[in-house]
């Protein structure tokens, strides 16, 4: 009977060494999948944080392109508005001196009547 004992309390502690081994490559298995996890995440958070600077650096050229056209915009529009106000004052201009020409058109007119007016 002794040794029945003896060979069941072999097989327990020989379970029990099972056990035991199993439990730590389970536990190494576990701590590797954390590790593991955390080396995924770390990478996927990097991969998300480049996509966003790159996301945001296009924004940013974006804005830089639209102020820039519309900037562009306003000079165009600016430069109009001033061709727009010299045509104006050209055409003053030679209105003027169209009024002037006819000034001085009727006082010579005037002047010849003036003189025809002294002869009679």
């Amino acid at each position: 009977m002794a040794g029945a004992k003896k060979e069941a309390h072999d097989k327990v502690l020989a379970r029990k060494e099972q056990a035991r081994a199993a439990a730590t490559a389970a536990a190494e298995k576990v701590n590797h999948d954390i590790r593991s996890a955390k080396d995924t995440a770390t990478r996927n958070w990097s991969t998300v944080r480049a996509k966003i600077s790159a996301d945001i650096n296009t924004l940013k050229a974006d804005v830089a392109h639209k102020k820039h056209d519309l900037d562009a915009k306003l000079a165009e529009n600016h430069a109009s508005r001033l061709e727009s106000e010299a045509s104006f004052a050209i055409d003053y201009a030679i209105a003027s001196v169209e009024q002037a020409e006819w000034a001085v058109l009727d006082a010579v007119a005037a002047r010849v009547e003036a003189q025809q007016a002294k002869a009679s």
